[in-house]
């Protein structure tokens, strides 16, 4: 009997336990945030009145509520689990109501019918998605000056950084050549101390740095040796973010005994705080991201700047508008906060952006004006064409090719894959010495188990003069970008080039029966890489730039929203970067790198909206990203549309005419993004009405997200007041409206429009006049001509008396019904 009695009392307990095992959920719950508290619990006063007021997150209103909201969290916790069963990471206080929380599978179901709770998901993860860049897009001439130049651009403008991290001793954040920073009016963020150092990350340039890894650790990923449980980037691309947008003006970019020009931040003098929420191998986790964004919203950042995106729509979402990520932005911009973010990598194919909402600036990249180019050039007079950042082999001298699998010391060494030049000890010194090594790129290339700088690191410990890299397989996907190396060494990208290399090299090279090298004969020499070559063919969308359309759904389904919004500058960015980094294997030990994505676009946008926040204060993010938008260009240097890089049959790269769905609105134009003319404005009762008209949208998921009942309306998704104009389902005719709003002087804008021949476009009134401040409705009717399953593209065009042009992308499908 006792042993029965002691079985049904280890039954009962193992019932008890959770089973699954742990992992983490982020929980929203009913009652209002902090930014959006409208009055309702006893004891706590109201501390939004308007949709969009300001609130002072130091007030004693705002810490007691936001403690109330937190001891709610812990008591409903407490009350479903025993102690030690689960752990709570974070307490989302100020932009959603809600915690991440560390929990088995079974006690997810429990918290989800729980009292108060709205919603409960999976955490997800996410990951990562400039010495010229300045001059291309006219800051030192046409922007800063209006400023009050270089040293003056972006004062008192605070860039909140979610990302790796910072190196903080990069001279890119130095202020030692600089006037003091005073102590910043309304920022009121923490600086971590460095473990090891004692010392504080920040020195009023960088005005704040702490770091976000709860959900890292709970799950296992975090490696406190090579991540850092501090700011410190342990990665290199945080360092790289921050000093695109906000470096120090004039820095030189030195490597290997050579300069790359001096790199300078988009605002050079606006503030750097860092939100560490990214790490080395494996990204991040959203529910560390949505803390440091709240966080960085209560410290009272002006601009987010955000390099990271899902791999694809989050899985546990079902509306890409409305997820723990995207409602925490929503509520920064409600916050009066600007945020751009990449818009992805995974172009150039459609539906690929990772940045979905209106609220958010997406970011798209563009390749600017510089190209590097080098040459090998061979014993036969062929010439064949490559990359590499190295000066040349000795002018009209011609130096001994040898094959790294001819100079091997011993042949059990072929299981290291010599021929890739990685391992200076498997080969033959005294062979090498002197002359052109030759390796072979491989796909451990590919994957970051090699790299360039240690080709160029082997080419030098053995006494090469030189070496070449040799690309034998085209792999799809693969981009090739220059990298700088201490000795003269060139890759040769183009298979076909390869192979006349090989061949020669081959036929140079006499063996006897056993294959053993008699004489090396094949005799070469390499030209001067580190000239960069300044195109008219800029700016172009880069290959990996994502692109629309936009989707709303799962089942990507099409947006009544134009993604991207806008391009810039984010291939073979110059910038900052970590010697712990180890994110770029040819970068290594590095302080500064050139690197590509997405990732870098949207901290040359961030940068550039520091300089429009700072002549105009009082603008709303929308305002911003209006003046952005409307401002910039579709043509390339040379007057042409953009053309954007896309994939041939052959899988070879070709250039293509560029549409809406690759560069958004077009290419930034800061000079002119300063002075728009009209703006576009929307509030945070827009984006509610934009949520609410978009179909497929529950009212009840709205609601959880936001607070907010469904009482507002539009119509239709496409009245969103936003910068562009897009119909994805359009029947018959469809009229949409939009408002515009007048920042400069009187002025009277005549207005015209042109479409694609399968849709006709219309606009009413023709010509309108606003003063200082007025706001005017004007009305687009689309018309079905002809279905042609694919979209059709135009614009409206507003030009003013006075020279301003306000210009908003069109796009749309026809259907017959």
């Amino acid at each position: 009997m006792k042993m029965v009695q002691l079985f049904c009392s280890i039954l009962v307990l193992l019932l008890l336990l959770p089973t699954g095992k742990p992992e983490i959920y982020i929980v929203t719950m009913d009652e209002e945030p902090v930014m959006s508290y409208r009055g309702g619990v006893p004891g706590f006063e109201p501390i939004v009145v308007d949709s969009d007021e300001k609130i002072d997150t130091t007030s004693e209103l705002v810490t007691s509520y936001a403690r109330h909201l937190e001891k709610k969290h812990d008591m409903l916790l407490d009350s479903l689990f025993d102690h030690g069963t689960y752990k709570k990471l974070y307490s989302y206080r100020h932009l959603i109501n809600g915690f991440a929380v560390h929990i088995s599978p079974e006690q997810a179901e429990i918290l989800r019918r729980a009292s108060g709770v709205k919603s409960l998901e999976r955490d997800w993860k996410v990951r990562r998605l400039t010495t010229h860049t300045p001059q291309f897009l006219g800051l030192p001439t046409g922007v800063w000056p209006t400023g009050g130049g270089f040293d003056r651009a972006g004062e008192n403008i605070v860039i909140g950084f979610v990302d790796s991290g910072i190196y903080p001793h990069h001279p890119s954040f130095a202020t030692y050549n600089t006037d003091p920073y005073e102590p910043h009016p309304k920022y009121r963020g923490k600086c971590e101390v460095d473990p090891h150092s004692k010392k504080s990350f920040c020195n009023g340039k960088i005005i704040g740095a702490q770091h976000f890894a709860e959900a890292a650790i709970a799950a296992g990923a975090f490696n406190p040796s090579i991540d850092f449980a501090s700011p410190l980037d342990g990665d290199g691309h945080g360092s790289h973010t921050a000093a695109i947008a906000a470096g120090n003006n004039g820095i030189p970019v030195r490597m290997h005994g050579h300069e790359f020009g001096k790199a300078s931040g988009m605002a050079p003098r606006a503030r750097i705080a860092v939100y560490k929420a990214l790490y080395r191998l494996f990204g991040g986790f959203i529910a560390d991201v949505v803390a440091a964004i709240d966080q960085a919203v209560h410290d009272g950042v002006d601009i987010l700047s955000l390099s990271v995106g899902p791999n694809s729509p989050p899985a546990t979402t079902k509306i890409t508008f409305l997820n723990p990520f995207d409602a925490t932005l929503l509520a920064a911009v409600k916050a009066g906060v600007f945020v751009a973010q990449a818009a992805g990598n995974g172009g150039p194919f459609p539906k690929t952006l990772v940045s979905y909402s209106p609220w958010i600036t997406s970011v798209a990249a563009a390749i600017d004006d510089r190209r590097y180019k080098n040459h090998l050039t061979l014993g036969n007079g062929k010439i064949l064409p490559g990359i590499c950042l190295s000066a040349s082999t000795h002018p009209n001298q011609t130096y001994t090719l040898v094959a790294a699998n001819d100079v091997l010391l011993d042949s059990s060494v072929m299981k290291y894959s010599p021929s890739d030049c990685q391992r200076p000890e498997v080969l033959n010194k005294n062979l090498v010495k002197g002359n052109i090594l030759l390796c072979g790129y491989s796909f451990n290339f590919v994957v970051g188990t090699a790299s360039i700088k240690k080709v160029s690191e082997t080419a030098k410990s053995l006494g090469a003069v030189g070496f070449v890299l040799a690309v034998e397989n085209d792999s799809p996907g693969t981009k090739f970008d220059p990298v700088p190396v201490g000795v003269p060494g060139i890759l040769i990208t183009d298979v076909s080039k390869s192979m006349d290399l090989i061949d020669y090299y081959n036929i140079s090279t006499p063996r006897d029966w056993t294959g053993r090298v008699k004489n090396f004969n094949a005799m070469g020499s390499i030209g001067d890489g580190l000239m960069p070559i300044l195109h008219k063919s800029a700016p172009q969308v880069a290959l990996f730039s994502a692109r629309g359309p936009n989707i709303k759904d799962f089942s990507f389904r099409d947006a009544d929203l134009l993604k991207p919004d806008i391009l810039a500058p984010g291939s073979l960015i110059w910038s900052a970067w970590s010697p712990n980094g180890t994110d770029e294997p040819n970068y290594v030990g590095e302080g500064f790198a050139m690197i590509s994505g997405t990732s870098m676009a949207a901290p040359h946008i961030a940068g550039i909206a520091a300089l429009v926040k700072q002549k105009h204060s009082h603008w709303s993010p929308a305002a911003i990203k209006s003046a952005l938008m409307t401002t910039s260009t579709k043509l390339d240097r040379a007057g042409r549309p953009l053309q954007a890089q896309q994939y041939s049959e052959t899988e070879a790269t070709k250039l293509v005419t560029a549409t809406p769905f690759d560069y958004g609105s077009g290419h930034v134009d800061p000079r002119a993004a300063l002075d728009p003319g009209l703006i576009f404005d929307a509030g945070y009762e827009d984006y509610l009405g934009f949520l609410c008209t978009t179909p497929g949208i529950d009212a009840h998921e709205i609601k959880n997200y936001t607070n907010s009942p469904c009482n507002y309306t539009m119509g239709h998704p496409s009245n969103f007041n936003t910068p562009s104009i897009t119909v994805s389902h359009l029947v018959k005719t469809q009229t949409v409206t939009r408002t515009v709003t007048n920042v400069a002087g009187e002025e009277t804008y005549v207005i015209t429009a042109r479409m694609q021949p399968s849709v006709a476009i219309d606009v009413t009134p023709s010509a309108m006049t606003l003063k200082p401040g007025a706001s005017r409705k004007f009305s687009v009717s689309l018309t079905v001509r002809s279905v042609t399953g694919t979209y059709s593209f135009g614009e409206i065009l507003m030009k003013g008396s006075r020279g301003h042009k306000v210009r908003i992308p069109v796009v749309a499908m026809g259907y017959w019904r």
